[in-house]
């Protein structure tokens, strides 16, 4: 067991095994980074590594349209894209069945469903009820995302996302599709791992994606999170005195702050990649990686 401080904290230590930091260190190098159809995009897209695989987002803005243009611009670069679909932005069955063909046209092997924020919605008010269709489609793929929620959800109870998210669970594995659930992004290790170890006494076997910040500027971080409704989570770095005080002090957001006070706990329970927020502020990420992975 190796104890370590976090360079820019000065009371959080940590114990992490040799496995455990072996894990840390593969997640880190693996990541999946997530681009969003905005302008800066075409900033952030030249900093990608090659073959990354990346996880294009459904604009409520820019629909669906979009992100399968930019899913076919990246896999013609040769990277490996995880389109989003939106639910409730599907208009119809007909829709889903055209779906469903665009991913066997291109050969994909994986696609990331969220319910959306389409209001008022198409075809599907959730998730649930647009992938029991698509499900019966001739879609080609291999395996299927979806999302997950430790740290609540602005409109919907806990009750009903625990519910929704085994539901689609059951509804992969009746299928015989592989799957793996996506964290929002949070900041609190806590709740995290709370979550996770609540959902497997629960009866969930997804593997998990860990939804992290990537390196992102605080300011940023701060605008973009109220956007895209992390209200929970950016009441916890207000709440919690270590957190908002570290924010203050550095310039932009540090991954490690949830990867090492998580080390253990994501090697116990089957957390087997990260799914890193970058809001296309994808230098400094890919910087922070390089520097983490060559500091070992």
């Amino acid at each position: 067991m190796v104890l370590f401080r976090n360079k820019d904290s000065h009371t959080d230590e940590f114990e992490e095994s040799a496995h455990a930091r072996a894990h840390r260190l593969e997640l880190t190098r693996s990541f999946t980074i997530e681009v969003v159809p905005m302008k800066n995009l075409e900033t952030g897209r030249q900093h990608l590594p090659a073959g990354s695989t990346l996880s294009v987002t459904c604009s409520p803005a820019k629909g669906i349209e979009e992100t399968q243009r930019l899913t076919e611009d990246f896999l013609a670069q040769g990277f490996d894209p995880i389109p989003h679909f939106a639910a409730r932005m599907v208009r119809d069955k007909a829709h889903t069945a055209e779906l469903a063909a665009w991913c066997r046209s291109l050969g994909l092997s994986r696609i990331f469903l969220v319910g959306g924020d389409a209001d008022p919605p198409g075809g599907y008010f959730d998730a649930v009820e647009f992938l029991s269709d698509f499900l019966e489609t001739d879609h080609g793929l291999t395996s299927l995302g979806v999302t997950a929620y430790p740290d609540h959800h602005a409109f919907i109870s806990d009750e009903k996302l625990h519910a929704a998210l085994h539901a689609k669970q059951s509804l992969l594995a009746e299928a015989g599709l592989d799957g793996w659930c996506s964290t929002q992004m949070c900041f609190d290790s806590e709740v995290i791992e709370g979550w996770i170890r609540y959902e497997r006494a629960a009866g969930l076997t997804l593997p998990i994606h860990l939804g992290v910040s990537g390196v992102i500027d605080k300011a940023k971080l701060m605008t973009m999170g109220m956007r895209i409704g992390l209200g929970q989570s950016l009441g916890y770095l207000k709440k919690n005195r270590a957190a908002i005080a570290k924010m203050m002090t550095s310039s932009s957001y540090d991954p490690n702050d949830l990867l090492m006070p998580l080390s253990e706990a994501n090697l116990e329970l089957g957390v087997e990649a990260v799914h890193m927020y970058t809001f296309n502020q994808i230098e400094a990420t890919e910087s922070w990686r390089n520097e983490t992975l060559a500091s070992y």
